[in-house]
């Protein structure tokens, strides 16, 4: 598909791809489910475009993947879980035709090469596609990775309050956010046995500004918006 940086290729996502991305999830989460054969080949089944890996072409290694699918927004509800976005994983509820939102089911990045901007290359892959397809919007939940560390303390929204401000890194927030994401909102149950995140996370949303209309943006919730100005 693309080659942005030097020795990494972002591709489509093929059968052979399978094992790889089997073990990578492995080594991504410390906690299961991991995605299985069914479940990757069901995307490729449905929706064969929103699937993406990232290929260290010096190694010839699969170090980073994506797996998206279409979605009518307005049929779930904000407070869902992953599983209801994703029809527990198999993109069967993928809808091309009524869907207007990419929803960004999984990234995941090798944790030995991270640092060196294949993040950055899968999610420019990614919005690459919401422009090709004249899809107004990506919307995704963000892993509030780091709020274990804090929970005794502040709440889910407090502590993606004080990410968004600058005033604690948030891992994973973190890197979406200056990726040109905005939260509209925290939830609570979205990944169940996350010990990192203790089940939280923060849905967020990129615009293609492109073709959005003011309807197509979500609501910006004040306590989740950066500081400007200083």
């Amino acid at each position: 598909m693309n080659e942005p940086l030097s020795g990494i290729l972002v591709r489509n996502t093929t059968p052979s791809d399978f094992p790889a991305i089997m073990q990578l999830s492995k080594a991504v989460y410390s906690f299961p489910p991991y995605w299985t054969e069914r479940l990757l080949a069901s995307h490729l089944t449905i929706f064969p475009e929103g699937q993406l890996v990232a290929i260290d072409t010096y190694s010839d290694e699969l170090v980073g993947m994506a797996a998206s699918l279409i979605i009518r927004w307005d049929d779930y509800d904000l407070n869902g879980s992953w599983k209801d976005f994703t029809d527990g994983g198999m993109f069967t509820n993928h809808d091309p035709i009524h869907g207007r939102t990419l929803y960004g089911a999984e990234v995941m990045v090798s944790p030995a090469v991270q640092r060196r901007g294949i993040g950055s290359a899968i999610y420019a892959a990614r919005r690459q596609l919401v422009e090709r397809l004249g899809l107004p919007r990506l919307r995704a939940g963000a892993r509030l990775r780091g709020y274990y560390r804090y929970a005794d303390r502040m709440t889910p929204e407090e502590y993606t309050t004080k990410v968004v401000r600058g005033e604690i890194k948030g891992m994973t927030l973190n890197f979406q956010l200056k990726q040109g994401f905005r939260v509209l909102a925290v939830v609570s149950d979205y990944l169940p046995g996350d010990p990192e995140s203790l089940g939280h996370i923060a849905v967020i949303e990129w615009i293609n500004e492109q073709v959005a209309t003011p309807a197509d943006y979500g609501p910006r919730d004040p306590r989740f918006q950066p500081l400007t100005g200083c």
